[in-house]
């Protein structure tokens, strides 16, 4: 996690010195006027820079320590704010130490979590108020966090989160298991094999923990579906196919298998595909490493497709898709055999989850 740690006052550059001495990846930035307080590494800036010093730095950094009056940082980020999901973290300290206050993204941002660092680091009182955390209840945004998992639509958490307040029951299908361990009894909570299982149920809300696609009126209000990342796509492709080709057949057979994009975890290769432009703009347009695999490695795996003439002659393996796919997923079920396009060739797997756990 990179932090910036902002002190504009004398107090605040000695804090300052000690947070960034006890937290991995912060960097220190200090009013000029201070600088005789700051160590060698900080970076200086005048008083009246202090707006646009946040503002240019608002997406460089994962968190914000702000050691300064909550109201000058309330006045200085309001107009960077876009959405919970994408903010970064924000801690407001005052410079004398006494409290770190998670002020914004205290759940998926990390805030909550940062303030108290602060707090182990300068013996300050962390002060969160995310009402969760204050009830010392659990909350679905920090389930996804925890578990790496997406958010279908992170406007629900906010509802199921509430019904967890009110100790209103929510019914959960997540065939994972991974929710079941992870709440360990806290809650009015009730499992079901299925949706259809959960929404006959009294429950006041429903989570569905699934890579599956559901048309829009399976999706009532009171759902929230987060997005396991268990899917693995191993894919071949023949010299200098573009990215958005490769996105368009990979697309076309998700929705056919009624899987989400969301879901996916890594893209599978050959090691001869390694450096191949479209694979890893592809790749990094979802925010996923590309797992390569030497020939050897691929042709020990048993596929159910024939051996692939064209893979054997270019690079000596009897196939790249099927057997990528597989060995990325650690053994996974083959949920999609090797498909092929003019230049692209797919197949998917769906990871256990133990295997997910291990690879994040």
């Amino acid at each position: 996690m990179r932090v910036a740690i902002i002190a504009i006052t004398r107090g605040g550059a000695v804090l300052g010195n000690k947070i960034g001495d006890g937290i991995d990846g912060a960097e220190l930035y200090v009013s000029s006027r201070y600088a005789d307080q700051a160590d060698q590494q900080a970076t200086t800036f005048e008083a009246a820079e202090l707006r646009g010093l946040i503002a240019s730095l608002w997406k460089r950094y994962d968190g914000f320590i702000l050691v300064m009056a909550t109201g000058i940082v309330i006045r200085m980020i309001a107009p960077l704010l876009e959405s919970k999901a994408t903010d970064p973290a924000v801690v407001v300290m005052d410079d004398a130490g006494r409290y770190a206050i998670s002020l914004l993204s205290g759940h998926l941002g990390g805030a909550n979590e940062l303030a108290g660092r602060c707090a182990a680091v300068t013996g300050a009182e962390a002060v969160v108020t995310t009402a969760t955390d204050a009830n010392q209840l659990p909350s679905f945004d920090m389930l996804a966090k925890e578990q790496g998992w997406g958010i279908a639509d992170i406007s629900r958490v906010k509802r199921l989160n509430t019904l967890l307040l009110d100790n209103k029951e929510i019914a959960v299908v997540d065939s994972t298991g991974l929710t079941r361990s992870w709440l360990n009894g806290r809650c009015n909570i009730s499992f079901h094999d299925n949706l259809t299982a959960a929404q006959e149920s009294l429950a006041a809300g429903f989570l569905f923990v699934s890579n599956r696609l559901l048309s829009s009126d399976a999706c009532p209000e009171n759902l929230l579906i987060l997005r396991p990342r268990n899917l693995v796509l191993g894919i071949g492709c023949n010299r200098g196919t573009p990215a958005d080709e490769i996105a368009g057949f990979v697309s076309i057979q998700l929705e056919q298998l009624s899987r989400v994009i969301e879901s996916v975890a890594c893209i599978a290769t050959a090691v001869a595909k390694r450096d191949e432009t479209g694979l890893l703009e592809y790749a990094a347009s979802l925010g996923v490493p590309l797992v390569c695999f030497e020939s050897e490695e691929l042709n020990l795996v048993k596929v159910p497709s024939p051996p692939s003439a064209h893979a054997l002659a270019a690079i000596g393996a009897v196939g790249v898709a099927e057997p990528a796919a597989i060995l990325a997923a650690h053994g996974g079920k083959l949920l999609l055999g090797k498909v092929k396009s003019a230049n692209v060739t797919l197949a998917v797997t769906e990871m256990e989850p133990s295997a997910c756990t291990q690879s994040r």
